[in-house]
């Protein structure tokens, strides 16, 4: 039961980390995105704070403590997309999409553990995994519009 926690909490930093980092792409971004990307950052914003509420509720049904930051990988999100930022437009789309992909990948890890309670299983196949593979996807169609 204590691995579930240590588990979930893990998957719980990496989307503080997503927020922590899309917050940075809004305040970055917001004069000079175009109104399509803009609503796509928020709703991924919006997305990633949902995920970070349905986790926490899972770490306190089985009766764990949530984390409550986002840990090295948060500080390591962090100035790599300050950097990104610097760079332009581009290169912090890109970013973003290296993190909705680590995302998706520590899911998809997460699933191979067969011990995985059942909620947090669907929770993760039906919800979770399936917006992280959404997110993927328009920040591709993004990084491609701001290309041509």
């Amino acid at each position: 039961m204590m691995y579930h926690i240590q588990s979930i909490n893990s998957l719980l930093q990496n989307e503080l980390s997503a927020i922590e980092t899309y917050q940075q792409a809004l305040d970055k971004f917001r004069k000079q995105t175009a109104l399509g990307e803009m609503d796509f950052l928020m709703s991924t914003f919006e997305d990633h704070k949902a995920a970070v509420f349905s986790l926490r509720g899972k770490i306190q049904q089985l009766g764990g403590t949530s984390a409550q930051d986002s840990g090295t990988w948060g500080t390591l999100a962090k100035i790599v997309m300050a950097s990104a930022n610097c760079m332009g437009k581009q290169t912090a789309l890109k970013v973003l999409r290296e993190g909705e992909l680590t995302g998706s990948e520590e899911y998809e890890k997460a699933l191979l553990d067969h011990e995985l309670p059942s909620d947090i299983r669907s929770l993760i196949e039906n919800k979770l995994l399936p917006a992280q593979q959404r997110h993927m996807r328009t920040l591709d169609q993004l990084v491609n519009a701001v290309m041509a």
